[in-house]
């Protein structure tokens, strides 16, 4: 069970002539990618070298692991698309295998012409994985709160801020503690560019979801003109994850929920109700008996951050219906899944407190938590919480600030029920782009509206982008 939870607390074209394979690229050594990237076939593997600050680039480097999967016909190849699956803190090494896949019952997010046109390249953002991976030396104990540590009251906060102070400290003291400040979105972007370079292409086309649209979104701000075709995937906003997109958690959740409690209302052999209401009042009652009295260890706030993550997609419902069937009856629920890694919570701190300043005072907090609670009475009380980004040493560098200036060639894709990225955020970036972007709207709910997702018509504008550059002429809403 804590493994579940534990996870659960953890989403016009530039015209441009078909490319040959660039020269420069021969100059990576490609090999076998490492076994725990679950690499598919024909996917290669290689490192490079980037410097840990941009400002004084002669000085000390870090590695990048990155990978590529070749287009199957070169002839109809025009040039490469970079691929981030999210994060901060995902690993991205075997994430071309991911999109590649033609699995029977299950939706392919690419079809053969796309996979044609690009040679899919992969990356571990710096920080993450093979790519000089950062350690914060955090205790099982203190994974097991996650990022949504459910305040009940002020003393609530107080208790957690002595966990954030521990926490930060850890981070700065660790061996890979130097690399802190320089672990940020924009330094990322400045490796995705190295990366541009290293295979010797003029621009690079990308896709990225969830914290990777704000990656793209930060290098298409930096880099416009290197940058080709660029899909976002559920959209964070223009802050990338500040302040703004934690209480955009609460936000989304509310907006997701009830896509759950209707399937716990038509599916009576969980006993959660047999109306969506009922089930929903099932939740409440059932988080607060968890508050008084745990079961095996488990309390409201965990199962609130469980209801976070699992509904994140309709496929995982069935396994939120079944946690809290076995909570009502007083049993531990089976466990499922694997545990996030020690370095997927010290990398996405590295980046989500390096980004941004965080308010410092207590006090804030205890405000934030006690408004969101209103507000968003699902898991408000957990993300406007304190966490180490409170204690975080000050950004090196100003924000990026996403602008409309550059060419009109991102496509943005985003659900109207997004638990972790709501549209009401995606939004805000669909106004800092201006005429840059354009957006597709999906009515539906999970967090994903493209990848594994199965709306044709969100799928068919993205595809279609990808493949001839066409772009929508305005925003389009995709009926469910």
């Amino acid at each position: 069970m804590r493994k579940i939870l534990l996870v659960a607390a953890v989403a016009a074209s530039v015209a441009t002539a078909v490319v040959p394979a660039a020269s420069a690229a021969t100059a990576i050594k490609w090999e076998a990618c490492p076994a725990d990237a679950n690499p598919g076939p024909g996917l290669e593997c290689a490192t490079l070298k980037v410097p840990l600050n941009y400002q004084d680039p002669n000085d000390r480097t870090i590695d990048l692991a990155i990978s590529r999967l070749p287009s199957k016909n070169p002839e109809k190849r025009r040039g490469v698309l970079l691929l981030n699956p999210g994060g901060p803190g995902g690993e991205g090494l075997g994430y071309p295998s991911v999109l590649s896949l033609q699995v029977p019952g299950i939706p392919s997010p690419m079809p053969k012409d796309v996979l044609e046109s690009y040679d899919l390249i992969g990356f571990d953002p710096r920080g993450v994985g093979h790519s000089s991976p950062v350690t914060c030396d955090l205790t099982p104990e203190q994974m097991a709160i996650g990022n949504l540590p459910y305040a009940n009251g002020p003393r609530d906060v107080v208790k957690q801020a002595a966990v954030a102070k521990a926490e930060a400290k850890q981070c700065a003291d660790a061996k890979t503690g130097w690399m802190l400040p320089y672990t940020t979105t924009a330094n990322a972007a400045r490796d995705m560019d190295r990366i541009r370079e290293a295979l010797g292409e003029q621009k690079i086309s990308y896709v990225g979801a969830s914290y990777g649209t704000y990656l793209g979104a930060v290098y298409t701000t930096m880099y416009p003109q290197r940058s080709d075709r660029i899909v976002l995937d559920s959209n964070l906003g223009p802050g990338g994850y500040d302040i703004d997109a934690m209480h955009g958690f609460g936000r989304g959740i509310e907006d997701r929920f009830p896509d759950f409690a209707k399937y716990a209302a038509a599916n009576p052999q969980y006993g959660l109700g047999s109306t969506p209401a009922q089930a929903t009042a099932k939740f409440y009652d059932l988080v607060g008996r968890l508050d008084r009295h745990p079961v095996a260890g488990i309390t409201g706030g965990l199962l609130r951050g469980a209801a976070f993550s699992l509904t994140y997609s309709d496929f995982q419902f069935k396994k939120l219906a079944a946690m809290m069937h076995d909570l009502d009856q007083g049993k531990e629920p089976a466990q499922d899944g694997p545990a996030a890694s020690e370095n997927t919570f010290a990398s996405r701190f590295a980046v989500i407190c390096g980004d941004s300043s965080w308010p410092k005072s207590i006090g804030a907090y205890q405000v934030n938590v006690a408004l969101d609670r209103v507000r968003y009475p699902l898991i408000g009380a957990g993300e406007a919480n304190i966490a180490a980004c409170a204690y975080w040493a000050a950004p090196v560098e100003q924000k990026v600030r996403i602008t409309g200036r550059g060419p009109s060639n991102v496509l943005m894709v985003q659900n109207t029920r997004d638990p972790g990225t709501p549209l009401a955020n995606a939004r805000k970036l669909r106004a800092a782009f201006g005429d840059r972007a354009r957006m597709v709207t999906v009515d539906q709910g999970g967090h994903g509206a493209y990848v594994f997702a199965a709306n044709k018509c969100g799928n068919n504008a993205v595809n279609e982008f990808l493949a001839t550059g066409k772009r929508p002429a305005a925003d389009v809403f995709c009926a469910a």
